[in-house]
């Protein structure tokens, strides 16, 4: 009885600490097991981590970029702003400069236009300038339509030969030249002194002319005398023209000696002047006018070649 009571006292005693070893082994399996389970989880997590840091990583380089392709972007904006701004301004300057452009071209119009009214003004007078002088030519042809004496038909002026007026190297008239001068010089001036032509004459002139024979001075002081003895015979009036005319005549009358500067040449069996000298012709006093228009006449042609 005693040793059953052992044994069992025994078997109590062996199956307390079995079931505390037991006990102790399953908690330190689950002690295993939970941080098996922790580690993975932190494996996980870990893992988790650092894909998480390689996206982050990963934005953070995209957002950089972007933030890189937002400062470009602004850059080439604020760029391109200028280059707005500078275009608005030459647009701006454009548009004053054709505005500006517009008002000369407008001005220059206008500036035409009275041109043109001044051309067609100016070709009017010229042509009644023109048409003066070809009337005074035509009265004076006609004047001396039954005389011997011939009026140039391109300037109006009438021509004595010193020879029939003056003996060799003399500047005196000599009788039968005055008869001439008588006949001839008051029908010139009359014409000329007329009311129609009076106040478009500016100078009367009455020149002499000699030929190359002989110094230029002594031909200058001859030619001088002869057309002076002239103009001394037209302002007599005992020589055909009236007081009224004579008084006219002075405010207009100019005397000039021109030596041999101006010669007359020989002409050819066709008609063209040659190198000759004709003497006898070269020796001559020629009597011719000037219109107050001659100058204008002269700066009017200037006006018209150039248009």
């Amino acid at each position: 009885m005693k040793s059953r009571k052992r044994d069992r006292e025994a078997f109590r005693e062996h199956s307390y600490w079995q079931s505390y070893s037991d006990m102790m082994a399953a908690l330190l399996l689950i002690f295993i097991l939970m941080i098996a389970i922790t580690l993975a989880i932190y494996r996980q997590k870990t893992n988790d981590l650092e894909q998480t840091r390689l996206e982050l990583s990963t934005a953070q380089s995209e957002l950089d970029a972007t933030i890189e392709d937002l400062e470009l972007s602004k850059a080439e904006l604020e760029k391109s702003n200028e280059d707005l701004a500078s275009s608005l301004a030459e647009l701006q300057q454009a548009y004053e400069q054709a505005a500006l452009t517009q008002e000369e071209l407008n001005n220059a119009y206008l500036e035409i236009e009275d041109a043109r009214q001044e051309l067609t003004t100016t070709k009017q007078e010229l042509q009644d300038i023109v048409g003066i002088r070809t009337d005074i030519i035509g009265a004076l042809q006609s004047a001396f339509s039954n005389s011997t004496m011939k009026v140039d038909a391109q300037t109006g002026s009438i021509t004595f030969s010193s020879d029939v007026l003056f003996r060799y190297n003399s500047a005196s008239l000599t009788a039968d030249s005055r008869e001439t001068l008588k006949n001839i010089i008051p029908m010139y001036l009359d014409v000329l002194l007329q009311d129609q032509f009076r106040d478009y004459i500016a100078e009367i002139i009455i020149e002499g002319h000699t030929d190359t024979d002989g110094g230029y001075r002594s031909n200058m002081e001859l030619s001088y005398e002869r057309a002076n003895a002239v103009a001394d015979f037209c302002l007599n009036k005992r020589n055909g023209l009236s007081e009224e005319k004579i008084e006219q005549l002075q405010k207009l009358l100019t005397v000039n000696g021109k030596s041999w500067s101006n010669p007359i040449y020989e002409k050819d069996s066709l008609g063209n002047p040659t190198q000759e000298v004709d003497m006898p012709a070269s020796r001559r006093v020629e009597i011719k006018f000037r219109l107050k228009e001659d100058e204008m006449i002269e700066k009017i042609s200037e006006v018209l070649e150039q248009r």
